[in-house]
């Protein structure tokens, strides 16, 4: 069992045609069920054309009639990746991956209004996570994204992300320590993104494969407060919890363009306060993450 994805997805590729889109579309296909899962990509100019046995299609409503895909990644450049994902909301898919960082903010703000008002409509709500993320794996049956594969093992341990690199950490020490995971998901560090910390932490809830959560947040923002809230009140799995940026001046941003701390409820101090207020087991330095976790099971 998992969340969001598992060895039965389809996937389209959007992008499939750039150095990126087919670096890690290719990298995706040689992970586990990859060859039976990646079965589309679009470009519209090259719609007819196949990268390395690939479909390439004009469009992501084609390339789902053709293949009854339910999910997209996006490898779309920033000036065209909202627009992308836009064309995969359109196509009623289930999930829309988007990879792509540096997008610019006023276009996601777009895209997130222009999803809120076809869900008020009654369309179908298509699930977005991202963009400026790494993805998400079902480790030993699908990955999507850019993450490592090869640190990933089947387990029964949930990690949930806004900074790549630190979902890699969680993921390996929880491997070494011989647990493993259900999924791995990568949220993106962005202003305005889709999937939250809440919405993943009530899948893993939901999810009877998942025992227990690593949840990794940042500065800036009120999201990992806002989740921990909601697990207090709901969640019924061990959670360790840890905060990126400890160190950081407030007023002052840091990588990721979401994490810019105003001051206040924001900082690594006031999140890691509600978290631990909330029932989370907190750490403030990332090489114990998987330790404790394990000593709560």
């Amino acid at each position: 069992m998992s969340i969001l994805i598992d060895k039965n997805t389809r996937v389209i590729t959007q992008g499939i045609t750039g150095k990126t889109g087919q670096f890690h579309t290719r990298m995706c296909r040689d992970y586990a069920n990859g060859r039976a899962c990646f079965v589309a990509g679009v470009n519209p100019k090259k719609a007819g054309e196949d990268f390395e046995g690939i479909p390439i299609h004009a469009t992501v409503k084609h390339a789902k009639a053709a293949t009854g895909a339910t999910v997209s990644v996006i490898y779309v450049p920033p000036a065209g990746a909202a627009a992308a994902i836009w064309e995969a909301v359109e196509a009623d898919l289930d999930l829309a991956i988007c990879i792509t960082e540096g997008i610019p903010v006023r276009d996601m703000l777009e895209v997130r209004n222009k999803m809120k008002a076809k869900e008020a409509a009654g369309g179908k709500r298509t699930l977005l996570l991202g963009p400026n993320c790494p993805g998400l794996i079902t480790p030993e049956e699908i990955k999507i994204g850019i993450m490592p594969g090869h640190i990933h093992r089947k387990g029964r341990i949930g990690v949930v992300s806004r900074s790549g690199t630190l979902t890699y950490e969680a993921v390996a020490q929880v491997t070494e320590l011989g647990l493993g995971q259900s999924s791995a998901v990568g949220i993106g560090g962005d202003p305005i993104n889709g999937l939250k910390h809440i919405d993943v932490m009530q899948l893993f809830n939901d999810d009877p494969d998942t025992d227990a959560v690593i949840m990794i947040g940042e500065i800036g923002g009120p999201d990992e407060a806002d989740a921990a809230r909601w697990c207090k009140a709901n969640m019924k799995k061990p959670i360790v919890g840890f905060i990126a940026g400890v160190t950081a001046p407030a007023g002052k941003r840091m990588g990721h363009a979401g994490a810019l701390i105003s001051g206040g409820a924001d900082t690594a101090d006031a999140k890691l306060a509600v978290m631990e207020e909330c029932g989370f087991t907190i750490t403030r330095n990332p090489s114990e993450m998987a330790k404790l976790l394990k000593a709560l099971l």
